[in-house]
């Protein structure tokens, strides 16, 4: 295999300007993370500046059976963007990007930052659906790879709902764009086993109602664990069904060179309020009966993550007096106009009247205090990072319960946390989607502490995919650390038609 890799140095460099051709020691260490706990180190980074480069450098690996992985920004909480062969990133020359309509759509290349797509926006007061935490650094490759949502997207908003048009690389070299006639009749030419098994795909799930149902209940929910089944229901036009295959694919199924979006609305007027609740049972049928009205995010915090955040600067002084059975939501409205916003704000205020209420920070539209209390919300995974011990990493899960189950998912998780010892815990997370975060520190350094972190994880996975009939990864991807139990969320049927679905695409990889 050395001798492989020896070749396939020796021919990149044919093409690819040796700079941009990264195999020393310590750039190839610091390439060897990516956001999770998970280090892979690359044989070869290469840096790539084109779609010829992609095409060419892809096509390469192939030939020597090297695999290849791709990475945007490296953002991924899960392990989905490291790889101990070859590492494929994007150079600056990525970061193009065309409105379109008006600002209805916006076409960008994936080296986009997501935070600067919604600034080219901000003029057409539009934005992209996807809002995940990491905007400001993640690029929207990865957004759309990973299907990632956020604090006020949730399933409506994301890529999957709101991409228009795509191309794509795919794994033998076929390129399709989407948005071209002629370029989808050169690629059903081309690849009529894809476009043919995927229509027998289609029709095998609507042939079986168990399965379909499944499927139907799983996207009800948050939910990007595994590949996105629930292209093969919502669509029977083949180009349909491989476009949104590919958004939640991590990089498995093809490269995503470019993608066009269907923008929606940044509302000018926005209001938030912090609610803080006796419990997680009374704040969960608060989100039941906050889901049917005008909230557009619905932040919940237990009592631990409340605790974590206390002494920090300007924060409410009731935090302090929290317990860890409080439990609190932060809600915000949003409108286009400052009545319509009067209006949710009232109809919001009202429906909590009928709730036993702690303590509270009533709406505010004044930009400081709405940026304290979401300063609460953001500054809790790092809050626990601050109190890690030397040696320890901090973990983030998320996961989603059905929304009538969420007070009985948090209590569980809190039960699981004691049983494993994971005191510093906290959860928060996107309430009106059953959408919780974990965080907790874990060591690796000792069997024990790996055993304890194996056997917690095998618990959450039954829990939260048995018990509860939730998602195992509502929008952080599958990555490395759930990839175990995609079968035993999506059982031997779902599992089996993912199988089929990447032998399709990537025949030789199966």
């Amino acid at each position: 295999m050395d001798k492989n890799y020896a070749l396939l140095e020796a021919t990149l460099a044919e093409k690819i300007d040796a700079s941009r051709i990264i195999t020393d020691e310590p750039r190839r260490l610091a390439y060897g993370t990516d956001a999770s706990f998970y280090r892979l180190i690359p044989r070869i980074v290469l840096r790539l500046k084109s779609l010829d480069e992609v095409i060419f450098a892809t096509a390469s690996c192939r030939e020597l059976s090297i695999p290849f992985t791709y990475r945007a920004a490296g953002t991924s909480l899960s392990g989905q963007a490291v790889s101990d062969s070859v590492l494929i990133t994007l150079t600056d020359d990525w970061r193009a990007h065309e409105i379109l309509d008006n600002g209805d759509k916006i076409h960008l290349l994936p080296g986009v930052i997501g935070a600067d797509a919604n600034r080219y926006l901000a003029p057409f007061q539009r934005k992209i659906g996807p809002d995940p935490a990491s905007i400001n650094t993640c690029k929207i490759g990865g957004i759309a790879a990973n299907n990632a949502s956020g604090m006020c997207c949730g399933t409506a908003q994301n890529s999957y709902h709101t991409v228009e048009h795509m191309t794509v690389l795919f794994a033998d070299g076929t390129l399709l764009d989407t948005a071209d006639d002629k370029s989808i009749s050169a690629f059903k030419s081309s690849r009529p086993d894809l476009v043919e098994g995927l229509v027998n795909l289609h029709h095998q799930i609507q042939s079986d109602p168990a399965l379909a149902d499944r499927i139907r209940h799983k996207y009800r929910l948050k939910n990007t664990t595994g590949y996105a089944l629930n292209a093969l229901l919502d669509f029977d036009e083949p180009i349909e069904i491989i476009k949104h295959l590919m958004i939640g694919s991590e990089g498995t199924l093809g490269f995503i060179a470019n993608i066009t979006y269907n923008t929606v609305i940044e509302h000018p007027h926005k209001a938030s309020t912090l609610v803080v609740f006796p419990d997680a049972n009374t704040a969960s049928l608060a989100v039941t009966t906050l889901a049917s009205l005008p909230v557009a995010a619905v932040e919940m915090m237990d009592g631990r993550a409340l605790k974590s955040v206390a002494e920090k600067p300007g924060m409410p002084s009731f935090i302090r007096k929290c317990t860890l059975e409080n439990t609190a939501l932060l809600i915000e409205v949003r409108a286009t106009q400052s009545e319509e916003l009067s209006s949710h704000i009232d109809q919001v205020t009202q429906a909590l009247q009928g709730f036993a209420i702690s303590e509270f920070v009533p709406f505010t539209e004044d930009p400081g205090i709405v940026a304290t209390l979401w300063g609460i919300r953001k500054g809790l995974f790092p809050a626990v990072g601050a109190v890690r011990e030397t040696g320890t990493t901090v973990i983030i899960e998320d996961v989603a319960f059905p929304i009538e189950k969420l007070a009985e998912g948090v209590e569980a998780l809190h039960a699981l946390f004691d049983k494993y010892g994971y005191r510093e815990a906290i959860i928060f997370g996107h309430a009106l989607e059953g959408n919780l975060h974990f965080v907790f520190t874990q060591g690796f350094d000792s069997q024990g502490e790996i055993e304890r972190y194996g056997a917690f994880m095998d618990d959450v996975a039954e829990l939260v995919a048995v018990r509860f009939g939730g998602s195992l990864k509502a929008e952080h991807g599958t990555g490395r650390n759930m990839a175990p139990y995609v079968e035993l969320e999506w059982g031997r049927d779902g599992y089996a038609l993912m199988q089929a679905i990447k032998k399709l695409f990537d025949p030789e990889a199966c």
